[in-house]
């Protein structure tokens, strides 16, 4: 089994405690009724969380260090508890009753509503770390805010997660400073990963009626509101770090529709083999 395949093996080990936090957020007093908008929203977040989980466990055994091989697998075993956190519940609201592997298994490219961003190829260190810079940011703003939503579920996850997402921040802020301020080489490649990774941020704010109606009913958070804290926190950081905020000229679309580069197919066929060639399989 390569690395890549990793969370097909890993979600098993990490049941006992992701099931438990699942079963608590459920204790919270989640409806349990159909709600496909709610759904969709949960849905396009777990692929975020399960998507970027794939790609950062392909670099266990290939990070800069053995420390950060550790540091990596641990971000995304927490990553891979969100999503199925998010799947799970995404597949009690949409109706069908599905569950978080027949999601994450048994679903076509076309059906992922995941931002490009996570599905971009690692290539060298920086980029990761650029892209955990991005997405670490966002993804615990959005998680704090989930926490004061009226879905208890959401509610409830995201007072968890966001405790979680932290330490995802920490490691992408001090590694960001770290090469920002290293040698000549290492500031170079880190404003490189920051200068590719820069024009798919914006995906992750891009507003749409579905998050703007759920925003207004209370039960979810519209990313786009959240966008000016987030410039502010990155903008530290990079300038602690020496580092330019990159001004794209242009911005990638495309990932909650269901459009996908070309670097995903190879990524969601990796994350699927095992269950596809051993149906029903458990292990």
């Amino acid at each position: 089994m390569t690395a890549e395949r990793t969370p097909a093996g890993a979600r098993e080990a990490a049941r006992p405690a992701t099931d438990s936090a699942r079963s608590d957020d459920h204790a919270s007093g989640a409806t349990g009724a159909s709600d496909p908008g709610l759904a969709a929203y949960a849905l396009r977040l777990g692929d975020d969380a399960l998507v970027l989980c794939q790609r950062l466990c392909a670099l266990v055994t290939r990070a800069p260090t053995i420390e950060e091989d550790l540091a990596l697998a641990n971000i995304a075993l927490d990553l891979l508890g969100h999503a199925r956190t998010l799947l799970a519940y995404s597949g009690e609201l949409d109706g069908t009753g599905r569950s978080e592997d027949d999601l994450a298994y048994h679903r076509t490219e076309r059906q992922f509503r995941s931002a490009l961003l996570m599905e971009l190829p690692s290539g060298d260190f920086a980029v990761t770390i650029a892209r955990q810079l991005v997405y670490a940011h966002y993804s615990r703003l959005l998680w704090s805010a989930l926490e004061k939503t009226s879905d208890d579920t959401l509610a409830a996850f995201g007072a968890r997660a966001a405790r979680e997402v932290e330490y995802h921040q920490m490691h992408a802020d001090q590694w960001t400073v770290r090469l920002g301020r290293g040698t000549a080489e290492s500031r170079r490649r880190m404003q490189a990963g920051l200068d590719l990774v820069w024009p798919y941020a914006a995906e992750l704010f891009e507003p749409d009626a579905l998050v703007d109606r759920l925003d207004a009913d209370g039960t979810a958070v519209a990313p786009a509101r959240l966008r000016e804290e987030w410039e502010r926190e990155i903008a530290g950081v990079l300038d602690d770090a020496r580092l330019t905020l990159p001004r794209p000229a242009w911005q990638a679309t495309g990932g909650r529709d269901g459009l996908h580069t070309e670097a995903f197919a190879p990524l969601l066929a990796e994350l699927q083999s095992v269950r596809l060639q051993y149906p029903g399989g458990t292990w």
